[in-house]
């Protein structure tokens, strides 16, 4: 038989596969994470019909005479340039700018995707819609995200609760003025709120009074007043001295339990600024509403006004993202040519940071694939001319006898 025959057969099933892998691009051009694919031929033996002939004296050389048998695939490879982002406004839509994947679990599994099109289930926990994989990352422990711990499912359930913390410190700043009066006595009256174990609040008020002598000072939580007796300072600096009731610190005293420090006042002359600056309590809360870091941070909003760290996504990047097979759902699984995950933070080891409310759509080009489809119909046609014109001959050799 005719190799030209062969050839076109090859040729047709090449540019089948690729008019596959074009309506595949065309098919997903909506979907979120795609990423393209893009097919490479290349050339199959070549039949030797001469072998080459070195040069001799009086003759020259002579080139190698070849016949090619036609064409083969060579590879699909997948283009993991970076997908047009779609703003959602959805608090579990996240969007990786730059290299990397999410990591999800299905089962013992292990799946990685550019899809963040995450959701909820009953329990908390952040899954892939429709696939209901687990997405990876490291849970925060009272406030604090170790990411050289292991990896864990992410849950944000909601109603979380923020235990409360008993005061401990509280500090004030500001400046006590010189030259207020001290007749009648002026009295400043400041106040902070301050928890105990269970979270129960109580006022903690400090009376600073000027009289003839200078400053002094009164606390009450309503457990009874405390003396805690005059505020010297320096003539110089202004610096609050050392106090005569002093406590853990030598510009500090202690109220049932609270260490309140004054080392940050000062006393010069003309302002009035003495304000609480910080106390390390808090009443216990429920978590109202969350909100993603640029990287990877899940930050959760309680009830009781205050934020706190719930947990980070984790990122997995690859030395040859394009060994990944497809899993389907827009998943990617490892394999040996892939390498293994590099697992981080996002935004470091050159894994990109990360977008809340936003999506990464394809990367399918329409203008390039229906011009694939083209090249491929064309590529197609002229191959089937060549079997068409090859039997064509046949037909001519069969009817040389009549």
């Amino acid at each position: 038989m005719l190799r030209s025959l062969f050839s076109g057969i090859s040729g047709l099933r090449s540019h089948q596969t690729m008019l596959d892998v074009t309506g595949n691009n065309i098919a997903n051009v909506n979907t979120t994470g795609f990423k393209s694919s893009q097919t490479q031929f290349q050339d199959t033996l070549s039949q030797v019909l001469q072998n080459a002939g070195g040069a001799q004296q009086g003759t020259g050389g002579t080139n190698p005479a070849q016949v090619g048998l036609g064409v083969r695939v060579a590879g699909i490879t997948t283009n993991f340039t970076q997908g047009a982002s779609q703003i959602t406004g959805r608090s579990t839509d996240m969007m990786i700018q730059g290299d990397g994947f999410f990591m999800v679990r299905k089962g013992s599994d292990q799946f990685y995707t550019r899809a963040g099109s995450f959701d909820f289930d009953a329990t908390g926990q952040m899954v892939l819609p429709g696939e209901g994989a687990l997405v990876q990352g490291w849970a925060a422990v009272n406030g604090v995200v170790d990411t050289n711990g292991p990896l864990s499912d992410l849950r944000v359930p909601a109603g979380s609760l923020m235990a409360a913390v008993a005061t401990s410190t509280a500090s004030y700043e500001g400046n006590l003025d010189a030259a207020a009066p001290s007749t009648p006595p002026t009295v400043l009256h400041r106040t902070v709120d301050v928890f105990d174990a269970l979270g129960n609040s109580r006022e903690l008020s400090l009376d600073f009074t000027k009289n003839a002598t200078g400053w002094s000072l009164v606390a009450d939580d309503g457990s009874g007043p405390v003396n805690v007796g005059a505020l010297t300072f320096d003539p110089t600096t202004g610096a609050l001295q050392p106090l005569a009731t002093a406590g853990a610190t030598p510009t500090s005293f202690g109220v049932n339990g609270v260490e309140v420090e004054l080392g940050a006042l000062t006393g010069f002359s003309g302002l009035d600024t003495v304000k609480a600056k910080t106390q390390n309590g808090q009443a216990a809360g429920t978590l109202q509403s969350f909100a993603l870091g640029a990287d990877g941070t899940i930050t959760g909003a309680f009830s009781n006004g205050l934020k706190q760290t719930i947990g980070r996504l984790a990122l997995g990047s690859f030395t040859n993202p394009s060994g990944l097979e497809k899993a389907g759902g827009s998943l990617f699984r490892t394999s040996v040519n892939s390498g293994n995950a590099q697992v981080g933070a996002a935004g470091t080891g050159g894994r990109g940071s990360l977008a809340g409310g936003a999506l990464e759509m394809s990367n399918v080009d329409l203008s390039s694939e229906f011009t694939n489809l083209i090249v491929a119909q064309r590529g197609f046609q002229a191959n089937s001319r060549v079997i068409t014109t090859s039997d064509e001959v046949l037909q001519e050799l069969v009817n040389l006898k009549r």
